[in-house]
């Protein structure tokens, strides 16, 4: 089981402008900012798309979460 006061900070990381959810493109530009500039728009979209449980196209914490802990 995952740390949730570690994992609040990493979902911080991708969630650049601070409103709960991390965008496909907030995704991509925090990978590159930490050293991944492979990560490309499609691979950004397939990776939340992984995790979005709920199909609205954003990532929350709690989706976040559940996919650490599972």
């Amino acid at each position: 089981m995952a740390d949730i006061e570690s994992a609040r900070t990493t979902f911080g990381k991708f969630d650049v402008n601070g409103d709960g959810f991390v965008t496909a493109d907030e995704f991509k530009a925090a990978m590159a900012a930490m050293g991944d500039p492979f990560v490309t728009g499609p691979v950004a979209d397939a990776v939340i798309a992984a995790k979005d449980t709920n199909g609205d196209g954003l990532l929350s914490f709690d989706e976040f979460w559940a996919s650490l802990n599972k």
